[in-house]
């Protein structure tokens, strides 16, 4: 596996997290990075995350990452920046974090592969892309679900 295939399975992850989500948040690509022989992509959610709903949101993260069979390595329980760490069964490593604001970054870290060029993502997002925006906004889209009780 190359860097930019690595990519691209990067993005089927997190494809897959994001579809499993309901009611459906917004988002947009965060930097791809690499390095020597590893490729990082993210994804920054935009729908305020509720300090009410993080924990829900937290669950059914874990949930959908423990059905696709995906080693939990774990769990900060921090009230102001939550997380979860885990791993694929082909050495990916997963993250969501809930940073401030109620802003969910997810991101997803190759292992070691070989070293080529890696493209922008294909995927489009679900909502504006900011394109040559960084860093990007602080979550502004509401949800009557995720962001109940937020002010």
């Amino acid at each position: 596996m190359d860097m930019q295939e690595a990519a691209d399975h990067a993005d089927g992850i997190m494809d897959a997290t994001l579809r499993g989500i309901e009611p459906e948040v917004q988002w947009a690509h965060g930097p791809t990075t690499t390095g020597s022989c590893a490729v990082t992509r993210r994804r920054t959610v935009m729908t305020v995350v509720s300090a009410a709903r993080r924990g829900s949101f937290l669950g059914l993260v874990e949930r959908i990452w423990r059905n696709r069979d995906y080693r939990i390595k774990g769990v900060n329980n921090d009230v102001d920046s939550p997380a979860i760490y885990a791993q694929t069964g082909d050495g990916f490593g997963v993250t969501l974090i809930i940073g401030s604001e109620g802003q969910a970054f997810f991101e997803v870290d190759s292992p070691c592969v070989k070293e080529s060029e890696v493209a922008e993502s294909a995927t489009p997002p679900n909502g504006p892309a900011y394109e040559g925006i960084y860093p990007l906004p602080r979550p502004n889209v509401r949800s009557g679900f995720w962001s109940a009780g937020a002010p």
